[in-house]
Order: structure tokens, then C-alpha cells, then sequence
């Protein structure tokens, strides 16, 4: 009885202990709040929030908003019971910013920082990569110490080295490596190193908002990922292009539906810069061929100013003009500071629902027909 006794403690006690390291990891580190928007996070007992005294103040680099406002920096030391400091939270507040919603369908390509590795193959039998150490994920940069931006780049420096050794320099994770591969030759008398690669994707989305104060733009809401590797496509520039929407699927249940368009022979309406878990972001040098009316700029609203019940969406679905439609926000997560998920939404617009069956997605194609990952028109769920 008393060994059972003392397993049921142990068992308690680890439990706490697994409560705890959990409530802390899932604080962020770094957290950005507008002015007069109140700071959330969900702790436990024992857990303690002080605010360090020393303010100060910098240049904007980490909002996806404007870069040339004022940001005030503060630290948040997480405690335990007030005696132990488990963590450092940067806490930077923004100054409010004024935007103009869209809903915009636009076409996105992206060029990534050398090229994607995105799978391996024999050549002539042999795996030439086998010890290389080089992985799905991996973008290789340069080769012999020449610069690789692009599939055509990589193909050269192949075809260049007659079979010699080649120095391969490949990125992971932000560390640079480089890996020494000698070249297979083919039957049709070509150097390969047995690697599937990519240089880049394009596809349709959802432009956000538009900020006029900095001609900035976000899209999508969610971050492009490879379908091959399923990570994030690390991207060295893009480019924002017009859509044209060609059909809709509608969803069913259990099966979304999908949007169908073409970017081919478009026009360029802006750069992008970054590709983010929470989604594409970029300068418009061009506003008039999306219609935007700097007029319906509105003031974005801080966490603490949104509100469960009925409100409305902006979506181009056909004839290239945006409709507004019906929604209702059924629940507001408020101590979510970690990333972008912030609410439940609900369609109840008849029209919407019956041009969609409720939730669709788009279907992404590159200008050469390759097909590649459906970008999510939302990160909100989206039901009947």
C-alpha cells in the first residue's frame, strides 16, 4: 500500500511539473500589442508576470505593418512563485495604423535564395548525394564557389565539371554546410547529382489590406509551403501580379471546394518580400489595377475592440469586382498572443455559400502548368 501510495504521488507530482513546463513554453518570446491594447496571456498558479521598468524605444523592424513608426520595447520576466526567472518576453507595442481591406483574388510569384531541394533519384543506378549529407529542404547556393540562383545555374555547374568533384554549398536551418558530390554521366551524355530541386512557385491568393501610409500589402493570411518538403519556401524576392478567376468548385461536405484562375500574361502590380507562417507581405507599385480607393482606409482594430456577432468579409469571386458577404464571428480567442489564429468565423450569407458550398480553396498552378500546393484561402474555419 505504501509503494502504491508513493507511485500515485511521483505520478501527481510529475504531472504538476508537466503542467508547468507547458504553461511557460507556450508563451511566446516575443509578442506585439497595438496602443491600449491589453496584454493576455493564460498562466497558471505560481506563474508571474513583472514588467521590467526600463522602456525603450526603437525603430519598428518586427510588425508586419508600417516600418517607420515608433515601437515601444518592454520586457515581461516570467516567474515561478516570484523567486525563480524562467523567461524573458519582449513585448513591442505599435502605434494604431489605419488600412484598406481588399479581398482582391491576385496571382503570387515567388523565386527562392538558390534552389529547393525537394527530393532525390538514382542516376545510371548510383545515389551520387548518398554521403553528401545534403537532405529534402536543403537550398543549395553555390557550387564551386559559383553562384547557383536558379535550376538553369545548377544544371551548368553540372554539365561544366566533366565528372569532376563538385563543392556544393547548401543552406539548413540558416547554417551554411557544403557537401562534396562527384557528377553521374548519363546516357544522354549529362552530369547529374541525382537531386529533384525547384526555383520558385507561383499561384493565386487573397490580397488582405493595403496600407496606404507605406504602400504595404499583406496576403493569404498563412505562409506558402512546399509540397514536397512541407516547409515554408524560403523566398529571395517575388512578384504581385492580377488574377483572372475561371471557375469555381464548390465545396461539399468533407471536401472543399476550389477557385480555378490563370496569372498568365497579367500585370505586375507590386514586389514581395517576405513569406511568413503568417503570410505574404510586399510593396504595391501599382493600386488602380486592384481598385483600391484610399478612401475606405479603416483604423485596424486592437483584439480588445473586436466583437462575437454579425460582420462582413470582402471577397472577389467573379467579374474581378469585390462583394461584400455575410459572417458572423462566433468566438474571439483572446489569450492567443502567439500567432494570428484569433477567432472563429461562420459564413451565413446565402449567396456565399451557394457560389462556394461553404469552403473553398485555391488552386495553385505555375506559369509553366507544374501543379503546386493549395494556398488556403483562410486561416480562420470557415463552415456552414
Amino acid at each position: 500500500m505504501k509503494k502504491f501510495f508513493l507511485r500515485i504521488c511521483l505520478i501527481i507530482f510529475l504531472l504538476i511539473i508537466l503542467a508547468y513546463v507547458t504553461n511557460i513554453t507556450s508563451i511566446p518570446e516575443s509578442i506585439i500589442l497595438f496602443k491600449g491594447e491589453n496584454l493576455q496571456l493564460s498562466t497558471i498558479f505560481g506563474i508571474y508576470l513583472n514588467e521590467d521598468s526600463n522602456k525603450q524605444k526603437a525603430m519598428q523592424t518586427s510588425s508586419t505593418l508600417s516600418n517607420s513608426n515608433i515601437v515601444e520595447k518592454n520586457t515581461i520576466t516570467i516567474s515561478l512563485f516570484n523567486l525563480i526567472d524562467v523567461k524573458k518576453v519582449e513585448v513591442n507595442t505599435i502605434p494604431k495604423t489605419t488600412v484598406v481591406p481588399l479581398g482582391n483574388s491576385v496571382g503570387l510569384k515567388l523565386y527562392t535564395s538558390g534552389v529547393l531541394v525537394v527530393g532525390m533519384t538514382e542516376i545510371e543506378g548510383q545515389k551520387p548525394y548518398e554521403n553528401s549529407g545534403i537532405e529534402e529542404g536543403d537550398i543549395i547556393v553555390e557550387i564551386d564557389e559559383k553562384e547557383v540562383t536558379c535550376t538553369a545555374d545548377l544544371i551548368n555547374c553540372v554539365n561544366d565539371s566533366n565528372g569532376e568533384d563538385l563543392d556544393v554549398k547548401y543552406v539548413r536551418d540558416g547554417v551554411e554546410y557544403v557537401a562534396n558530390i562527384e557528377p553521374i554521366k548519363t546516357e544522354d551524355n549529362e552530369y547529374k547529382l541525382g537531386f529533384w530541386v525547384r526555383d520558385g512557385a507561383a499561384g493565386i491568393g487573397t490580397i488582405t489590406y493595403y496600407e496606404p501610409s507605406t504602400q504595404k500589402f499583406a496576403a493569404l493570411g498563412h505562409g506558402i509551403i512546399d509540397i514536397d518538403t512541407e516547409d515554408l519556401i524560403n523566398i529571395s524576392s517575388g512578384e504581385l501580379v492580377t488574377a483572372k478567376i475561371s471557375s469555381i468548385v464548390k465545396g461539399e461536405e468533407g471536401i472543399p471546394g476550389e477557385i480555378k484562375g490563370s496569372i498568365v500574361n497579367e500585370k505586375k502590380v507590386g514586389n514581395i518580400n517576405a513569406n511568413t507562417e503568417f503570410g505574404i507581405y510586399g510593396k504595391l507599385d501599382n493600386t488602380s489595377k486592384l481598385n483600391i480607393d484610399i478612401n475606405n482606409q479603416l483604423e485596424v482594430a486592437s483584439r480588445d475592440e473586436i466583437k462575437e456577432g454579425e460582420a462582413k468579409i470582402l471577397l472577389n469571386l467573379e467579374n474581378g469586382t469585390r462583394e461584400e458577404y455575410k459572417i458572423e464571428i462566433t468566438k474571439i480567442y483572446r489569450n492567443n498572443n502567439a500567432d494570428n489564429k484569433s477567432m472563429l468565423i461562420k459564413v451565413t450569407d446565402e449567396r456565399l455559400l451557394e457560389l462556394t458550398g461553404g469552403i473553398i480553396q485555391r488552386n495553385e498552378w505555375s506559369t509553366n502548368n507544374t501543379k503546386w500546393k493549395i494556398y488556403r484561402s483562410s486561416n480562420t474555419c470557415i463552415s456552414k
